[in-house]
């Protein structure tokens, strides 16, 4: 999502500054180039070998007497982003006075419109009226916040002042370097996680899924540059960045949120696992057993097929669906294909222990209703996300509005 991006990755002297080594990481299987560049008391966490080796780049910091008296310049005019983590107390501070006494300050007075920072330090810290003054004053110039997050820290106390996780910060970056979206942007609406179906104030009837295909779809949809909001039923996932949620559910509370917004979808991705039937009558009151027997009959009546109606509809925007399942599975992925008028299908095979449900990896092949076939292969949710987001583009017509910040 991000190829071709450039992320100048500021590290400064805080014991938060290990995390940054799996940032670079993800930043770099993501398709960014990132450039390090660290203060000489985050030497202390993390070397300048490990940084080079991660990164493919010589770091930069004040002590390269190799370095050019403009550098701060030009690292400033060569990232997308500039992005300082863990942001001391202390780093804080200099950004909001204009503090440039170090190669990371000076470069960051240069390129303060590309800046984001992530804090990290004791919650004691990060409390006082000083810092909350300094994070104040660094918003309101449009520099962008990013955390902390509450939790353990590392003086054995626990409360607000972590840094975001690795994750957390990608998709904060992913959501910073999107192409900018207006109201001409294309809408894409897609639906993940189970719905549920109550039988009584404790009972239910659901499907299994975790939502993260879904929401690996939506994270991939909004960084082509598509106005995204995501359907979801019950999961316990975090939302990703720029990307609008909506929680439901059972089947026909999703399905009054697709249909409202039907007339501005251009993209729908049907990717929540609908559960097919719902109890005729749910009873108020938590069902008992009956002494004597060992049955409970249920009535079930059928769910609305949100995904058939969608594809149907007078407003009928490009639909993309999913074939979950256990047996033959391009059979079934190309009868759905057609008796639902889809344009597109992901099948997936269950049915496998190393993928398909609460993993993070998937096995995806897509069958168009031209009779095209697309091997996505086997791999992460995340990168099969974004492999299915171009081919949903390709075939749609809809290209990708590239206007980065």
């Amino acid at each position: 999502m991000l190829k071709g991006k450039k992320v100048l990755l500021g590290i400064t002297g805080g014991i938060a500054a290990y995390k940054c080594c799996e940032l670079i990481r993800l930043l770099r299987k993501s398709g960014a180039e990132v450039q390090a560049m660290v203060t000489r008391h985050a030497l202390d966490f993390v070397t300048l070998t490990v940084l080079k080796a991660l990164t493919s780049n010589e770091p930069l910091w004040d002590g390269d007497s190799g370095r050019l008296p403009i550098e701060h310049i030009r690292a400033a005019e060569w990232a997308d982003l500039i992005l300082v983590a863990p942001a001391t107390g202390n780093f804080l501070a200099k950004v909001r006075a204009g503090i440039a006494d170090d190669l990371l300050s000076t470069t960051v007075l240069a390129g303060w419109q590309k800046l984001a920072v992530a804090p990290a330090m004791n919650s004691q810290m990060y409390l006082n009226p000083a810092t909350q003054e300094n994070i104040g004053v660094i918003r309101s110039r449009g520099i962008r916040v990013w955390g902390p997050a509450s939790g353990d820290l590392a003086c054995g106390t626990s409360g607000e002042g972590r840094m975001l996780e690795p994750k957390e910060l990608l998709d904060l970056i992913d959501d910073a370097l999107a192409p900018r979206l207006t109201e001409k942007s294309p809408r894409c609406v897609i639906t993940a996680g189970p719905t549920v179906e109550m039988l009584d104030p404790v009972r239910m009837l659901t499907n299994r899924s975790s939502g993260k295909m879904g929401f690996a779809l939506a994270r991939a949809a909004r960084a082509a540059g598509l106005r995204t909001t995501v359907i979801s039923g019950p999961v316990s996932l975090p939302t990703p960045a720029g990307v609008e949620r909506i929680n439901v559910q059972s089947a026909a509370e999703m399905r009054d949120q697709v249909l409202s917004l039907l007339p501005e979808t251009d993209i729908f991705i049907g990717c929540a696992a609908v559960a097919d039937f719902r109890p005729a009558t749910v009873s108020p009151q938590k069902i008992k057993k009956v002494k004597g027997t060992d049955e409970l009959t249920l009535t079930l009546v059928k769910n609305p097929d949100i995904i058939a109606e969608v594809a149907r509809s007078e407003q009928r925007p490009f639909t993309a669906g999913f074939a979950a399942e256990t047996e033959n599975l391009e059979a079934y992925a190309k009868r759905k294909l057609t008796e639902k008028n889809l344009d597109i299908i992901a099948a997936n095979d269950v049915s496998r222990k190393d993928s398909g449900f609460d993993s993070d990896k998937n096995s995806i092949t897509l069958y168009d209703r031209e009779g095209g076939k697309t091997e996505l292969g086997s791999g992460d949710k995340q990168e099969l996300a974004e492999r299915m987001v171009r081919e949903i583009l390709r075939l749609s017509g809809i290209t990708e509005h590239r206007s980065w910040c």
